[in-house]
């Protein structure tokens, strides 16, 4: 959905030649065919989760510390938030190779949600303390 043409704008903004059409992208007005290219770049600097914050902490001041909880960790607050993408975009500008991952400690095994393969023997023990239960009921 929406991600994608997060990834299509920042892509055609890096040079590269993608066939596209801006009737996609935030800021296009299908009434009088135009796109604005402000109210684009105000989403990309995420203008509307800052008035979404500012609107939430003067009418519903639980609701802000339970939705923004980590903004808020962060000591960021609403009028922050174009500052910070705008630093986010120019480190990505600066050195866009992807950070390293970090080394895994020796003998890490993923946790797995799996349930563990039983033998025959397991099964058909399972079964008879089934059959035992159901007729000790009846």
């Amino acid at each position: 959905g929406a991600r994608i043409f997060g990834v299509l704008k920042g892509a055609v903004d890096g040079g590269l030649d993608i066939p596209h059409s801006s009737k996609r992208f935030p800021g296009y007005n299908t009434e009088s065919g135009e796109y604005d290219a402000g109210a684009h770049r105000s989403r990309i600097l995420g203008e509307h989760i800052s008035s979404y914050m500012q609107s939430l902490l003067d009418e519903d001041e639980d609701a802000y510390k339970r939705q923004f909880a980590t903004y808020r960790k962060e000591g960021i607050m609403p009028d922050m938030i174009e500052e910070m993408y705008t630093k986010a975009h120019a480190a990505i500008r600066a050195d866009p190779s992807p950070s390293p991952k970090k080394e895994k400690p020796e003998g890490y095994k993923p946790k797995s949600y799996k349930r563990q393969r039983m033998s025959l023997q397991q099964r058909k023990g399972r079964v008879a303390q089934q059959k035992a239960a159901f007729l000790a009921l009846h």
